[in-house]
């Protein structure tokens, strides 16, 4: 994942905020060694990690609906996957799913640096759409997407059948290194994000909001039932 000075050297800042300003907010929790090793081993497998704000809006959400169940859909090396963890209550539990046998083996490693106990995360190889639909139904707290875009709309879908009311979707890469906003940009991917997009913004039953953080963080709540 580029950091927030290779952003602004390639001019990708959402219109009307100062560059030093987004790399200000960009970089403000700041990360750790582990955080740093994580995406060291996402640079060296080719995997894109999510940014760093993109990252502290995850533990925000996470802290913010008390999640103990969360499914992330796409483990990578472990960079989202901890930034969940640590923002998840302590007896929580992360089920996280990856095609990549090789990149959940790196985002053991991860949780574990970072002093992670085992039981407190699943890992689970295998395409997307075949695992989570064994999952059950209603019980999770938060599900995070960062895997085949186009592969975004099928990911709500069962996202919307996992997550009980109150819950919260997110989707990263929302703004797709700047293609989602240019119309020119009609490939495969891109028309699957906007697709998304449009679906969450025309479901009454979210509350979206999407944060130009990182490469854009797509992130709905399940409205609760009345």
């Amino acid at each position: 994942m580029k950091t927030a000075a290779a952003w602004i050297r390639e001019g990708i800042i959402a219109t009307g905020i100062d560059p030093a300003s987004w790399a200000y907010a960009e970089d403000y929790t700041g990360e750790d060694d582990v955080i740093a090793g994580a995406r060291v081993s996402a640079e060296d497998s080719g995997v894109s990690a999510i940014g760093p704000g993109a990252a502290s809006a995850l533990s925000m959400l996470a802290a913010a609906v008390g999640a103990k169940a969360v499914v992330e859909i796409g483990t990578g090396t472990g960079v989202s996957g901890l930034a969940l963890l640590r923002g998840m209550r302590t007896d929580g539990t992360l089920t996280t799913v990856d095609i990549d046998a090789e990149n959940q083996r790196l985002a053991r490693k991860t949780f574990l640096d970072a002093g992670v106990p085992s039981q407190r995360f699943r890992l689970i190889a295998g395409s997307a759409l075949d695992v989570v639909t064994r999952l059950t139904d209603g019980h999770y707290d938060l599900v995070f997407c960062d895997a085949d875009k186009r592969e975004y709309t099928a990911y709500l879908h069962e996202a919307l059948r996992l997550l009980r009311p109150g819950g919260v979707v997110a989707f990263d890469n929302a703004l797709w290194e700047g293609r989602i906003a240019d119309p020119a940009h009609r490939d495969p991917d891109t028309t699957a994000i906007r697709d998304l997009i449009r679906a969450i913004r025309e479901d009454d039953d979210l509350v979206s909001a999407l944060l130009p953080c990182g490469d854009g963080l797509l992130a709905a709540v399940k409205r609760p039932e009345a």
